[in-house]
């Protein structure tokens, strides 16, 4: 093992004061940062919860660049980024790909344990989300040190922040390998491989995933959410986080959103994916979702702007023939929310020279006596809450041919 990287990251983590004994710890827990992917830089909002959570100017942080394929460029890169932002951060030399260590040697360092133990914060970078638990976990699937030191930090009042990779890490489940989103509708998911066992800091009780309106990630949550049994699932899009605090509060921060996704009283067919009576929300910048209330909050500027059905915006059809593009299922969302409309219907298709050319998917979104949306007077930005989703397989006849 490169005991100079360890012995630096020690020396710098173990001058950061007092360590919190684990039987000082009280019952409340500390916050998640969770991170949809490709922060920017600039993101200040996010940056400064962060270190805001952790403790404030000063702060320890405990940065964790297990998932990246370069992870001492990485990390060194996170942690002047966050040491700009007001934090005290440290690289911790846990990770796979981490030359000239052993990783599973340093995830047992007791005095790297301490360090992490001690920090007000934590944060993962992006990368491959199986490099995270391979790095924490010892090959029978008990925790390291490191891991254990990481849950005290979170359970004493310290935040843990994650992007990418590191947002995937969150829920108890989360995605491997997968195949693309409609891929994995047609073809579904190998337990094992393509969906296996994150950290599972949120709990147990929902499902997290990332990249979430950029890349059309949406779709692919429920066949995983309906194989492993949740209810809830929470999506997050690009330089957006989810800020969930110690009473399970989940607040929306950054450039776009947040998907809320309940199938409690969803109905699943089997044969070609099928479901019935998901209850889709999209949450903006600033607004708020309580796990265990299930209720939704608007944020400031939008509290006043609640739509009034009676007087729509839109007055035609509406359709999308690529509900998997980039924002098209919140684009979607945000015109019948707003329309005298009762659906909105988008497909999938795939390419002819694909897995089972000839399936598609229709995915046909209601309002409800439970619907409601809101519109911000400042941004015309939507928040949408409870719109019904169905979706049905379809057959796509090949060749398509010219109309005449």
């Amino acid at each position: 093992m490169r005991r100079s990287a360890v012995s630096v990251a020690l020396a710098s983590a173990l001058l950061a004061g007092p360590a919190a004994a684990a039987a000082e710890l009280p019952a409340s827990k500390g916050s998640l940062v969770i991170i949809g992917g490709a922060l920017r830089p600039d993101n200040t909002a996010v940056w400064d919860r962060i270190v805001q959570l952790a403790g404030g100017k000063g702060a320890r942080i405990a940065v964790f660049a297990s998932a990246s394929a370069n992870p001492e460029k990485s990390g060194a890169a996170l942690v002047e980024r966050l040491n700009k932002y007001g934090a005290n951060a440290f690289f911790v030399p846990v990770a796979v790909r981490l030359t000239g260590t052993d990783y599973q040697a340093a995830a047992d360092d007791l005095e790297l344990a301490n360090a992490v133990r001690s920090a007000g914060g934590a944060y993962f970078a992006g990368g491959d989300q199986a490099r995270i638990t391979r790095a924490l976990r010892r090959p029978d699937g008990t925790n390291t040190r490191v891991l254990d030191a990481l849950w005290e930090l979170y359970r004493r009042g310290g935040v843990i922040a994650g992007t990418s990779a590191g947002a995937a890490i969150m829920s108890s489940t989360m995605f491997g390998h997968p195949k693309p989103v409609l891929a994995t509708l047609k073809l579904g998911l190998t337990d094992g491989e393509e969906i296996t066992p994150g950290l599972g800091f949120i709990g147990d009780d929902v499902f997290v995933d990332q990249h979430l309106l950029v890349r059309g990630r949406f779709a692919r949550m429920l066949p995983a959410m309906l194989q492993k049994g949740y209810k809830l699932g929470l999506g997050i899009d690009e330089n957006t986080a989810m800020v969930v605090g110690p009473n399970r509060d989940v607040e929306v921060l950054g450039y776009k959103g947040a998907l809320v996704v309940d199938l409690s009283a969803a109905n699943a067919r089997q044969g070609a994916f099928n479901v019935s009576n998901v209850r889709l929300s999209y949450l903006d910048n600033g607004d708020r979702f309580n796990i265990s209330s299930q209720t939704f909050t608007p944020a400031p500027d939008k509290a006043d702007g609640r739509l009034d059905p009676a007087r729509p915006y839109y007055r035609e059809p509406l359709f999308s023939a690529d509900i998997l593009g980039n924002s098209t299922v919140v684009d979607l969302m945000g015109k019948l929310i707003d329309s005298d409309q009762l659906d909105a219907i988008g497909l999938t298709l795939g390419s002819p020279h694909g897995v089972q050319p000839e399936l598609g998917f229709e995915f046909k979104f209601s309002r409800t006596g439970e619907s409601v949306g809101y519109m911000s007077a400042t941004t015309e930005a939507y928040s949408v809450y409870n719109v019904r989703l169905d979706i049905r397989p379809i057959v796509v006849t090949r060749p398509l041919y010219q109309y005449k």
